[in-house]
């Protein structure tokens, strides 16, 4: 255990690089944290796919975006309905939190909270604000395994939260 307090190396808007001890990690700076959605309807799970700096190529996940980015006090299941009509262009009746988790808690200390997004419907086609360039995937559970291949052999980035979905088939 590492009792050292905190230090704030750098912070961005939104990122921040700490230091406690001599461990170095980051955090999203101003408290915001994530949601990440679960979006499953007639046994098709609703994706995204989009360029990620970090990894200089496109990447396939699971919608998802910042919590009280936009607005201080947001709460999560709001935050993540939002986020799903403007990444997908579904709209879900209901938004249930699945609870609290991080990613890679040895790096970033980030964590993100888990909603299931249910009775949905296609409002508009998506793809997100201007420079965010997001494809929709409607992907039959069936097809999931078979599909995050082909993306994987054409060079996109699988998130690691995708394994969610593909848990059942990854330990058959």
């Amino acid at each position: 255990m590492n009792d050292a307090d905190e230090e704030t190396v750098w912070q961005g808007k939104f990122i921040a690089a700490k230091r406690r001890g001599k461990w170095e990690y980051v955090s999203r700076a101003r408290g915001i944290q994530a949601a990440v959605i679960v979006a499953i309807e007639d046994g098709h799970a609703i994706l995204v796919e989009q360029y990620r700096v970090p990894l200089g190529r496109r990447c396939l996940e699971l919608p998802a975006g910042l919590v009280g980015d936009e607005e201080q006090g947001e709460s999560v299941e709001t935050s993540a309905a939002r986020e799903l009509e403007e990444e997908t262009g579904y709209r879900a009746e209901r938004i249930e939190t699945l609870g609290s988790f991080y990613s890679s808690p040895g790096m970033v200390s980030e964590g993100f909270t888990l909603v299931r997004a249910t009775g949905l419907a296609k409002v508009s086609a998506g793809g997100g604000t201007v420079d965010e360039d997001i494809v929709v995937h409607r992907v039959a559970l069936t097809e999931l395994s078979a599909f995050v291949a082909a993306k994987r052999a054409a060079g996109v980035g699988i998130d690691v939260k995708m394994l969610l979905l593909l848990s059942a088939d990854l330990l058959a």
